[in-house]
């Protein structure tokens, strides 16, 4: 490598960006280079702050990403022939390498920060939702008005209902049940004089489960139970595997 290349090489080393026998060169080159040791003590120094400024993790590629930019961006070798000129060019080559390091670095973290926020808040949402349909559920098992009826489904599981009419609100509660096949799963129904009417999905990975059904009890007179595509159906797709009248 000769020493107009080695000149360029200062935002690769403060970066970690070298092999190791281009680093071991590049260093002997330091020990005679003043102008690089300054231009690698301010690109450092640059990152520093980069990295205190915010501290998140990024993703696994972004390192590969970021070394491949590099490699396919050629930095201008400086004049060292002339010093001020050479320092000039040097400059202003390492300020186009620290503008273009800190847009990308801006982008790449603030996207990082930003999705990390957005998990952040949806996993508080997720949460919340979930200890509030807990404790619907919770209202409706022990609601002094709560009845109760069970059946038995398909392979030897149970099946209970447990409806509040003061909450106007329907549970169902199973043992036992086997998983859906694969891409299927459980839906419930209400039964509105005849017609189904969709009141949520159960968790195909659990055997056991408490469910509160989606909706209003309102008018409905029974529920039922059916496999459906995932995702759910706007309407039954298959014959119920249960059919339950409400307790009165």
């Amino acid at each position: 490598m000769n020493a107009a290349d080695l000149h360029t090489l200062t935002g690769a080393y403060v970066l970690h960006a070298l092999s190791p026998d281009e680093r071991a060169e590049f260093e002997r080159h330091l020990l005679l280079c003043p102008a690089c040791g300054q231009e690698v003590r301010e690109l450092a120094a640059t990152v520093g702050k980069m990295g205190l400024a915010m501290a998140v993790t990024p993703p696994p590629a972004l390192k590969q990403h970021v070394l491949r930019r590099i490699s396919a961006e050629r930095q201008e070798p400086p004049r060292v022939s002339r010093a001020h000129r050479g320092a000039a060019r040097r400059g202003r080559a390492a300020s186009r390498f620290v503008l273009a390091a800190c847009l990308a670095a801006a982008a790449a973290f603030g996207g990082v920060a930003a999705w990390q926020h957005q998990e952040a808040r949806d996993a508080r949402e997720d949460a919340q939702r979930s200890q509030r349909q807990a404790e619907e559920l919770a209202s409706v098992l022990a609601a002094p008005d709560a009845r109760v009826s069970a059946t038995k489904l398909p392979e030897g599981a149970r099946g209970t209902v447990v409806v509040s009419h003061s909450r106007n609100k329907a549970a169902f509660l199973t043992s036992g049940l086997p998983k859906p096949p694969q891409g299927k799963v459980y839906q419930l129904w209400f039964e509105d004089g005849g017609k189904m009417r969709p009141a949520g999905l159960m968790d195909p990975a659990v055997t056991d489960n408490a469910v509160l059904m989606d909706g209003p009890v309102g008018a409905a007179s029974g529920m039922g139970l059916t496999v459906e595509p995932a995702g759910g159906s706007p309407e039954p797709t298959t014959d119920p595997l249960a059919l339950m009248r409400f307790p009165t």
